[in-house]
This record gives structure tokens, C-alpha cells and sequence, in this order.
């Protein structure tokens, strides 16, 4: 690995190796504190969108691993505008060890990653959400002790997490089930990698338009916001789309038929539109469990590609 720039770019065994030295600098932080293995190293945080967790995640991961971040905000830089993408990773790649963005445009991530001397990290764009993907297999992982087989159904928006949920799930044997209103599918050619990478783990990639006949027998019900960064002009039209059927709500929950369905969400959650506070507050939730392993999943990408482990 010398980037992380989507799931779809690892081998089945690379994504697991992830999960698995995630899951054990985990318990090193929990039994006391992680070792240094990032002393002396930088990592440059560009940001064109806003965040909370994204942020303090990658801050946090790196001061466990005792090593440093850079906060670098939108109007610092003018990604693309002010300066070259090109020109931008260029510098960054001689002050730093390593550069994680947060970018509307996957292309931006791409070129950084062409021109950049050290390790990059997409730290979300418009095509897909890695970090995030590789947190929520990991949360999955540690809160049902398997994912082999396990039913995990998307209720929203094909978007980039849904992307990222797919890519991830077929490298570990999962199926899963992207159920989107009509006309907001995930990307076909998202859908056709998919289904390549699983077909060696015997995971399955399915869609569908009804939420009550996908969430049947879910092991997992995920959502996300229905509107995301940069669609704020749509706001008002999905909302007319998706409300109330694609809301994770108790009766959703119920439609599963699995009294112990687990419920999953990136954040920020938009309560009373995708996910009413009764489920995202319950026993079923695992929001904030979910939210915590950014930071231990992602101590795991920066310990593999600026630490060397």
C-alpha cells in the first residue's frame, strides 16, 4: 500500500490485515497507550469540507501513535484554484510524511496521490469514503464477532459511503444490499467492481427499491443523510423522495425480523429525517461505538503507511 484511495484498490488480505491491526492497536490504547511508532512524523490534513470526525480522528489517531498533525483549512489553500493540485502535493511532500484530504472532487485525490512523494489518504470525496468504510467493517466485525455472511443492508442514498460499504463487504464475504429510492442507485460501474472483488470471498451485491423487503433478516441497517456536501440545492427534493419510506425508524427495525438488528450511521445524522432519535438512541444503535473506531481504524492506515507496520 502505498496510498489509501479507495477499498476497491487492496486485495482482499490488505483490507483484512487493516481490520486486524486496527482491532489490535485498539486493545494497546484500551490496556494503557499505544507505542510511539509515528515519533517525529507529520501528517499535512487538507480540508475542503468541514468536519468533526474526519478531524479529530486523524489528530487523535496520530497523537496515540506519537506523532503530529496539520490542520489546513478550506481558505488555506484553494485546492485546485489558488494552486495547482499538482503544485500543492508537490510542497506538502516536502514538509510531511504523509497527507490526508477531504476533497468534493475524487479527481483532486487522485492527482494529489500522481504527484505526491508520500503516502495519501482520501479522507472522503465524492466517489467514495474509505476511511469511514473501513471503520464500519471493523465496528461490524467487533460487535458481532464475524462477516462472513453477515446481511447488511444500506437504506438512503447510493453515495459514497454506500460505495465504500460495497467495496468493503465484498472483500469480506458479507452481502450486501444497497436499497436506494429510484434514479439514486450507487454508479454501475461501482456496482460491477463490487461484484468482481466478491466473487473470491462469495459475498453478494444486491439492490433494491423497498426498504421493508430489503432490511428482511438484516444482521445490519445503515443510513446516512439523504442530502450530502455540495447537493444543498437538492435538499428540498429528496427530502419529498425520501421521506417518510426510507427513514430508519422502530418500524423498520421491527420489518427486519431480527430482534437484535444493529443500527449504523456515519454522522452527522439529520434526526427526524433519515433516522428518527428513537433508533439512533437505543440499544440497537451503534453510532457512538462506530464513531470512536474512526480513530482506532484509522491509527491503522497511518501506522501501515507512515509507520511501516
Amino acid at each position: 500500500m502505498n496510498h489509501f484511495l479507495s477499498i476497491a484498490d487492496l486485495t482482499s488480505s490488505e483490507f483484512i490485515d487493516l481490520l486486524d491491526l486496527a482491532d489490535s492497536l485498539k486493545r494497546e490504547w484500551a490496556a494503557g497507550g499505544n507505542r510511539p511508532i509515528l515519533a517525529g512524523k507529520t501528517l499535512a490534513m487538507l480540508f475542503q469540507k468541514p468536519s468533526l470526525r474526519t478531524r479529530v480522528s486523524f489528530e487523535m489517531g496520530m497523537q496515540h501513535l506519537g506523532g503530529h498533525a496539520l490542520y489546513i483549512s478550506p481558505n488555506e489553500v484553494g485546492l485546485g484554484k489558488r494552486e495547482s493540485v499538482a503544485d500543492v502535493a508537490r510542497v506538502l511532500s516536502s514538509y510531511v510524511d504523509g497527507i490526508m484530504a477531504r476533497v468534493f472532487d475524487h479527481a483532486h485525490i487522485l492527482e494529489l496521490a500522481e504527484h505526491s512523494s508520500v503516502p495519501v489518504i482520501n479522507g472522503l470525496s465524492d466517489y467514495n469514503h474509505p476511511a469511514q468504510g473501513l471503520t464500519d467493517i471493523f465496528t461490524i466485525r467487533e460487535a458481532l464477532g464475524r462477516l462472513q455472511g453477515v446481511r447488511l443492508v444500506f437504506v438512503g442514498d447510493g453515495n459514497n459511503v454506500a460505495t465504500s460499504l460495497m467495496f468493503g463487504g465484498a472483500h469480506t464475504g458479507m452481502h450486501v444490499v444497497v436499497c436506494t429510492p429510484q434514479g439514486f442507485e450507487p454508479d454501475p460501474q461501482v456496482v460491477s467492481r463490487a461484484r468482481e472483488l466478491a466473487q473470491a470471498t462469495g459475498a453478494t451485491i444486491e439492490l433494491d427499491h423497498d426498504p421493508r423487503q430489503a432490511v428482511r433478516g438484516a444482521d445490519v441497517i445503515y443510513t446516512d443523510v439523504w442530502t450530502s456536501m455540495g447537493q444543498e440545492a437538492e435538499a428540498q427534493r429528496r427530502l419529498q423522495v425520501f421521506s417518510p419510506t426510507y427513514q430508519v425508524n422502530a418500524e423498520l427495525l421491527a420489518a427486519s425480523g431480527n430482534p437484535d438488528v444493529r443500527v449504523m450511521h456515519c454522522l452527522p445524522a439529520h434526526r427526524g429525517e433519515e433516522i428518527t432519535s428513537e433508533v439512533a438512541d437505543s440499544s440497537h444503535s451503534l453510532l457512538w461505538i462506530q464513531a470512536e473506531n474512526r480513530m482506532h481504524a484509522q491509527k491503522a492506515l497511518l501506522a501501515r503507511l507512515l509507520g511501516g507496520l
